[in-house]
């Protein structure tokens, strides 16, 4: 009986810890003085507008550049979230009434070593981090999040990008209301 409820006691604490986990992994720090958080209920928006993938202070190779935002962009389309999705430089985005931008910032890159990933699990990962800023027509910050997207057991290291778009995709998700529930 005793090791019955040390077993469910072990199992509920095991449950708390995935969640603190959970919680911990998406933050919401924002580069300026104040934090600005996830919307409590979902953002109502027509059309999202992706800006271009900045890597500024972090040395990030242009193809994954290029598959972060071409993988960002198919991925969001098939959220189901906005009516459109716009690229960089689209002039039709300028007349959606509730347009959001997406602004990507990479913050860390480990370029790993598929070689190493098909020999042992613990070596050879590839990550990218990245911050994303939502903002509104106007430029006001919505929210944001950092996101990591990474190939850690088997595949090659352009897969980061794809698994990154993913978790950009689940963000979407979560914080935007469906196109066909829009007011």
């Amino acid at each position: 009986m005793t090791r019955a409820f040390s077993l469910d006691k072990r199992m509920i604490l095991a449950i708390a810890f995935v969640s603190s986990l959970a919680l911990a992994t998406r933050t919401h720090a924002t580069p300026g003085p104040a934090d600005t958080p996830v919307p409590v209920t979902p953002i109502h928006a027509s059309a999202i507008q992706v800006g271009p993938i900045q890597a500024d202070e972090v040395k990030l190779p242009a193809e994954f550049q290029m598959a972060m935002y071409e993988h960002v962009v198919e991925e969001i389309g098939k959220t189901n979230r906005f009516q459109h999705v716009y690229r960089d430089g689209d002039h039709d985005a300028s007349s959606a009434a509730d347009l959001v931008t997406l602004h990507c910032t990479v913050t860390g890159f480990k370029q790993g070593s598929a070689e190493k990933r098909q020999v042992t699990s613990v070596a050879g990962k590839t990550s990218i981090t990245v911050h994303l800023l939502f903002t509104d027509k106007d430029g006001k910050t919505l929210f944001n999040h950092d996101v990591e997207g990474k190939v850690q057991f088997f595949g090659e290291n352009l897969r980061a990008t794809y698994n990154f778009s993913k978790r950009v995709a689940d963000v979407v998700k979560t914080d935007f209301t469906p196109a066909s529930s829009k007011k």
